[in-house]
C-alpha cells in the first residue's frame, strides 16, 4: 500500500477524536507517521515535525525512549496482562511503592486505572462514597471551575467547564456548584495581575460557609488550567483553597493529570502551594507516553473509611477496569521514573524553564499578543485581536488551525486551543532546540497575522 491507500482506508474506517472529519474532504488530510526519535516524530514521506506538544502532554522523556522500550519488551515476555482483583504483581508492587515515598507526605494509597478520566471518575466516586460511609449523607456536591477540564467520561465532563466539549452533554451529567476560573489575564474581578490579593477566592469561600454540609469536595487544576487555554494562576490560590477546604471539612482533589512528573518544575504542581490535596489524580506523563495507565493517590482517612469486614457489602469500593494496573505499563512507568530520578528532573529541567522565559520575550511587543504566561516546561501566548481592549479573534476565524497549518509547513507540530498557542515538549528538548521552536512559532504567527 502507499501514501494515498492508507490515508484512504484511514479516512473510510476511522474516526479521530476532537476532529470534525468533514474538514478531510478538501486537500488537507491527516498526516501519517510512522515514526519517531526525541523530539521529532517523522512522517510516511519522510518530513519530520518537533512535537511541541508532547503529543498530547505525554512523551515527557520523548518518542522511541530506549530504556523504556527495552522495560517494555522484557515484561511482555513475562506476563502481559493479568486480574488485578485478587492477584497482583511486582510492577503493581514496585511503582505504588516508588509514587508514595516519593511524594513522602500523607498521600499512602495508590488505585490504579487506564487515563486520566478514568483517574478523574475514582477520586469523584471516591469522596462520594467516603462521606457517605463517614454518616455524612448530605454531603454530594462538588465545586469545580469555568474552563475546567477534567476529561471526556461523563463524571469527569460533570465537573468540566469548556462548553464546547461538554454543553451537548449536559442533559446526561449531575448537577454540580460552579465558580469562576481563576484566569489573571482575564481577571473574572477586574484586577490586574500586580494588584490582585486573590478576590476570585471570594466566591469559592461563601459557598461553602454557606454550603459545606452538602459539598463533598472541591476538584481542580493545579496552577495551570490546561485544555481551557494554558490559563495560569498563583500557588497562592491553592495554598488558600487548602486552608478554606480545611476549615469546612471538604475535601480537595488535585487533578495533577497533565501537570504531574515535573511538567510545572517539579514532581506534582501542588508541591509550589506547600500543600498536600487529600486526593490527587495522575496520568499522562507516568509511562512518559508509552502506555495508557493512570493513578489516584489518596490519604488513610479516606483509605480507612472503606477498611471493614464488610458483611453487607456497602464499604467495598466498587470500581475496577479490565486492564486495572496492566504489567507492561506499570514496568515502563517503574523505568520512567528511575530515569526520572537519576535525571535530577528538578535540576535538569531549570535551565530549559530559563530559556523558554528568555525567548517568549520575543512575542511580547507584537501587537496581536495579549498575555505571555509560563509554568516550569509549560508556556502559552495569548493571540488577541485588540491588544487593548483583550478582544479575541472569533471562532470562525480559525486562527488556531491556520497557525497550526503554518507550523507543519515550517516543521513544527503547534495544536494552538482557540486563541492560545502554547509549548508543553518533551523534557529532552535542547535550549538551542526550544530557540528553534520559539522561532517557528513566531514566523507561523506573523504568517497567519501578518
Amino acid at each position: 500500500m502507499d501514501k494515498q491507500d492508507w490515508i484512504a482506508d484511514d479516512l473510510k474506517y476511522v474516526w479521530h477524536p476532537f476532529t470534525q472529519m468533514k474538514q478531510y474532504e478538501g486537500d488537507e488530510k491527516p498526516i501519517c507517521i510512522v515514526k519517531g526519535e526525541g523530539i521529532y516524530i517523522e512522517d510516511i514521506d519522510g518530513n519530520r515535525y518537533m512535537d511541541s506538544v508532547s503529543s498530547w502532554w505525554v512523551n515527557s522523556l520523548g518518542h522511541a525512549q530506549p530504556r523504556l522500550a527495552k522495560a517494555l519488551y522484557e515484561q511482555a515476555c513475562a506476563i502481559e496482562q493479568v486480574i488485578f482483583a485478587g492477584f497482583t504483581h511486582k510492577p503493581a508492587i514496585s511503582l505504588a511503592k516508588k509514587l508514595i515515598t516519593l511524594v513522602n507526605n500523607r498521600l499512602k494509597h495508590v488505585f490504579y486505572s487506564d487515563n486520566g478520566s478514568t483517574a478523574i471518575e475514582v477520586a469523584l466516586k471516591m469522596a462520594y462514597q467516603y462521606w457517605q460511609l463517614k454518616g455524612k449523607a448530605s454531603k454530594k456536591k462538588f465545586i469545580a471551575f469555568e474552563n475546567a477540564y477534567h476529561g471526556d467520561t461523563l463524571g469527569a465532563v460533570s465537573v468540566g467547564g469548556i462548553d464546547m466539549y461538554h454543553k451537548v452533554y449536559r442533559p446526561l451529567l449531575f448537577d454540580i456548584i460552579r465558580e469562576k476560573s481563576p484566569y489573571c489575564y482575564r481577571c473574572p474581578c477586574g484586577k490586574e495581575k500586580e494588584h490582585c490579593r486573590l478576590e476570585c477566592l471570594q466566591g469559592v469561600e461563601e459557598i461553602l460557609k454557606a454550603r459545606h454540609d452538602e459539598i463533598a469536595a472541591v476538584i481542580i487544576e493545579p496552577l495551570i488550567q490546561a485544555a481551557g487555554g494554558m490559563i495560569m494562576y498563583k500557588a497562592e490560590y491553592l495554598t488558600k483553597l487548602r486552608e478554606l477546604c480545611d476549615a469546612y471539612r471538604v475535601l480537595l482533589i488535585d487533578d495533577e493529570v497533565a501537570m504531574g512528573f515535573y511538567r510545572t518544575g517539579k514532581l506534582y504542581a501542588y508541591e509550589h502551594a506547600g500543600i498536600v490535596p487529600d486526593i490527587v489524580c495522575s496520568a499522562k506523563a507516568l509511562t512518559a507516553g508509552f502506555l495508557p495507565l493512570a493513578v489516584t493517590l489518596c490519604t488513610d482517612e479516606l483509605y480507612y473509611a472503606f477498611y471493614d469486614e464488610d458483611k453487607d457489602g456497602l464499604k467495598t469500593f466498587y470500581h475496577g477496569h479490565s486492564f486495572t494496573a496492566n504489567p507492561l505499563a506499570c514496568a515502563v512507568a517503574n523505568e520512567n521514573l528511575a530515569i526520572l530520578q537519576e535525571m535530577n528532573m528538578e535540576e535538569y529541567l531549570k535551565p530549559k524553564i530559563l530559556a523558554f522565559k528568555r525567548g517568549l520575550e520575543k512575542f511580547r511587543n507584537y501587537p496581536h499578543v495579549g498575555d505571555i504566561r509560563q509554568w516550569g516546561m509549560v508556556s502559552a501566548v495569548e493571540i488577541v485581536k485588540d491588544k487593548r481592549t483583550k478582544e479575541c479573534f472569533a471562532y470562525e476565524e480559525q486562527i488556531g488551525k491556520k497557525i497550526y497549518s503554518a507550523g507543519l509547513r515550517r516543521g513544527v507540530l503547534l495544536r494552538p486551543m482557540w486563541n492560545c498557542m502554547y509549548f508543553m515538549p518533551p523534557y529532552v528538548i535542547t535550549e538551542e532546540e526550544i530557540d528553534s521552536l520559539l522561532r517557528l512559532a513566531y514566523d507561523s504567527m506573523r504568517e497567519v497575522l501578518g
